[in-house]
């Protein structure tokens, strides 16, 4: 698993925050998960946008793009909040003492 980019504390909910160092972890670890999550469905969907059959342009500028397209939207997402999908499991992993 990569390592989060530089994430805007401002961008982080307020009680996350606020709250302890066990909660600001906990919420790196949703943010990654989900960051790690957006980054697989994104380079799914590259790999359909690339040219696989006969005749169809193998343009290198275009494969380049589509190869950095999903981290850089991933990157992008995560540091700017999130789907929303980190803060049900911290949520989660806050109920269950993880």
């Amino acid at each position: 698993m990569t390592s989060l980019p530089p994430i805007d504390q401002s961008m982080l909910p307020a009680d996350i925050r606020r709250g302890s160092d066990d909660d600001r972890q906990r919420y790196t670890v949703a943010l990654g998960f989900e960051r790690t999550l957006i980054h697989e469905l994104a380079k799914t969907m590259a790999e359909t946008a690339k040219p696989h059959g006969e005749g169809e342009s193998k343009d290198a500028a275009t494969s380049m793009y589509l190869d950095m397209l999903p981290e850089r939207l991933a990157d992008s997402v995560t540091q700017n909040g999130g789907l929303g999908l980190a803060r049900n499991l911290y949520e989660s992993m806050k109920a269950s003492g993880q």
